[in-house]
């Protein structure tokens, strides 16, 4: 029974980040940076969409190392787009 559960968790993913890349391809605005927020939305909706009630097994709860690296992903991202939109005379370097 775990790993049907695990399964299934790995095959929403996937089919999010495959429907992820078939939109924006469409949209004509495929990035990695697009990619990459947009797949994080995924793995957080499919992660709560999936969650047991009672037991939460271990490799749910290794779960949350791949979140949080995700988080620290976005906040570069939005760091980067910040200084882009920032004129440089307010950059500091």
């Amino acid at each position: 029974m775990p790993t049907q559960r695990r399964m299934r968790f790995v095959h929403g993913q996937l089919a999010w980040m495959l429907a992820t890349v078939l939109a924006l391809t469409l949209l004509g605005s495929l990035s990695y940076e697009l990619f990459f927020v947009l797949s994080l939305i995924g793995l957080l909706i499919v992660t709560e969409l999936t969650a047991p009630v009672n037991i939460t097994p271990a490799w749910r709860r290794r779960l949350l190392w791949l979140i949080g690296l995700g988080l620290v992903g976005f906040a570069v991202v939005v760091v980067r787009r910040i200084l882009e939109i920032l004129p440089p005379e307010v950059v500091p370097f």
